[in-house]
């Protein structure tokens, strides 16, 4: 790669990650063909961008980005692969999915909302974090809950008077 081609390569690696705020880093070297194109397939249809990309162009794009990737550079070692999403747990469920059939990818490290998580050990935490559409949806049936009880408590008041009334007409 000329001094030219790395420049592009690093620009468009920071304008990537500028525009989101969840990337995951991983190893996927060893995995043959049919694999690794399972692994993309996934990830396209989950809506995650898959690329591998040169440790010291990624290091550098980290660099220049606004986020602050704390020790995520430090990761970058052997081969390596961005995950780029906009749902915070899709990469860790797709790479935990298919570590039930090999032991490959390897998560190196993931950055979400401003936190960074190192090690393959934090795969499991990784995988259940709730997306931002759970959330709210937990939220909104936390806040109707108690509406809920006091409605079906005036109906069921509503309907035990109502019996009752008609029992005093007859």
């Amino acid at each position: 790669m000329t001094r030219e081609e790395k420049s592009i390569a690093i620009e468009v690696l920071t304008a990537q990650l500028a525009g989101t705020n969840i990337v995951y880093v991983s190893d996927i070297s060893g995995m043959n063909a049919e694999t690794t194109s399972n692994l993309r397939r996934a990830c396209y249809k989950a809506g995650i961008k898959l690329e591998v990309v040169k440790n010291t162009l990624l290091a550098k794009a980290m660099e220049a980005s606004d986020n602050d990737y704390g020790d995520l550079p430090s990761v970058l070692s052997g081969n390596s692969a961005i995950f780029i999403s906009d749902v915070a747990n899709a990469p860790g469920k797709i790479i935990k999915d298919f570590r039930k059939k090999s032991d490959k990818p390897v998560l190196k490290g993931a950055f979400i909302n401003s936190e960074v998580y190192i090690g393959d050990d934090q795969l499991d935490a990784l995988a259940t974090i709730k997306s931002k559409e759970e959330l709210i949806g937990e939220i909104i049936g936390l806040l109707q809950s108690p509406a809920q009880r006091v409605i079906s408590a005036l109906l069921n008041q509503f309907a035990k008077s109502e019996e009752a009334s008609e029992e005093v007409e007859a």
